[in-house]
């Protein structure tokens, strides 16, 4: 690949060289897959465990898929469980919690299922929830109407990057961000 197909950048220590993606015409982002960088999954977890010691919770929430690592290992990091939220309903779920959102990447709606299992854990909690990158806020949105639907209380919202508009995610906790490339 030519350094105009990709993006390189500095996270937890680690430099990446993220493939530029095109959602639109005239417009590309930088795609950050953590599934099986362990090394960057563990550091990532370090780097914001440590952003999120004071904080205050009981759970970490993140939706089905490439998330899933980073809240694994941040879960280990910090001794708090983890919810998955999933992105289709399998009958063992029982009675689930449902969002709907529009995801960036597939430019689809994506559905946000949490398990009666989970449902029932979250009841009352305080919650941080954890994304791999933080773009539209879409599926934050989502996330977060599922958490509220279960009786827990968002506390902090986490991401290893955010993108597009940096002014839009200043309360967010991350290890950095990405910009958007237009042609």
């Amino acid at each position: 690949m030519s350094a105009r197909d990709t993006y390189s950048i500095e996270i937890a220590g680690l430099k990446r060289d993220l493939r530029l993606f095109q959602i639109k015409p005239g417009l590309r982002i930088a795609i950050l897959n953590i599934l099986g960088d362990t090394e960057l999954v563990q550091a990532c977890a370090r780097e914001l465990g440590k952003q999120l010691k004071d904080v205050k919770f009981d759970a970490l929430v993140t939706a089905e898929a490439k998330s899933i690592p980073l809240a694994y290992a941040l879960s280990v990091e910090m001794k708090k469980p983890y919810v998955i939220l999933r992105k289709t309903y399998k009958p063992y779920m029982g009675d689930a919690i449902k969002a709907e959102t529009l995801s960036i990447t597939t430019g689809q709606p994506q559905v946000l299922i949490m398990d009666e299992k989970d449902r029932e854990m979250m009841k009352g909690k305080k919650v941080v929830i954890v994304d791999d990158v933080i773009s539209t806020g879409s599926t934050l949105q989502g996330m977060r109407m599922v958490i509220e639907k279960a009786g827990a209380k968002v506390v902090k919202e986490a991401a290893i990057l955010t993108e597009g508009e940096r002014s839009k995610w200043e309360e967010i906790v991350s290890l950095g961000h990405l910009p958007l490339f237009t042609d």
